[in-house]
């Protein structure tokens, strides 16, 4: 029988990473006890010294988590009552980040939009995922949620 203790769903916040939220929070419904491990990726620049400059300056890391830490909270008020919600952000290359991070929770599946609005899933990403986890991926396209009329 299939066991999903751990799920990682993987955000950009973009309306197809919302929509792919929702369907792992249902997916996880499913499977009491599991945890939801909401990552979000922030890509590192190509040009370090420009992050040294950008911090001193202003300060941007410090507001980008503040900004993420809000979004976060929206998903925490969406969950049901006894579902464990995991946020977490990195820093880095996006594939790199999704495949440490679920190597490092045992995630038993990893949940991702198709597309969304950043650099993190332009197909791309998702396709490194899906290709090198070591366990289950799906990928949800924002189309099955317009075609198939799914609410959570």
């Amino acid at each position: 029988m299939l066991s999903l203790k751990n799920i990682l769903i993987c955000t950009d916040f973009s309306e197809n990473a919302d929509f792919a939220f929702d369907f792992a929070l249902n997916l996880a419904g499913h499977y009491p006890g599991s945890v939801l491990h909401v990552l979000h990726v922030l890509p590192e620049p190509a040009a370090q010294f420009w992050r040294g400059y950008i911090n001193e300056v202003d300060n941007v890391e410090d507001k980008a988590r503040e900004e993420i830490n809000a979004l976060f909270a929206s998903y925490k008020n969406r969950a049901p009552a006894g579902c464990e919600l995991q946020a977490v952000v990195r820093f880095g290359k996006p594939g790199e980040e999704i495949l440490a991070y679920a190597k490092s929770v045992s995630s038993d599946m990893i949940v991702v939009g198709r597309q969304g609005r950043g650099a993190i899933f332009f197909g791309n990403t998702a396709a490194h995922v899906a290709k090198s986890a070591a366990c289950p991926v799906l990928v949800l396209p924002l189309d099955f949620k317009k075609l198939k009329g799914w609410t959570p």
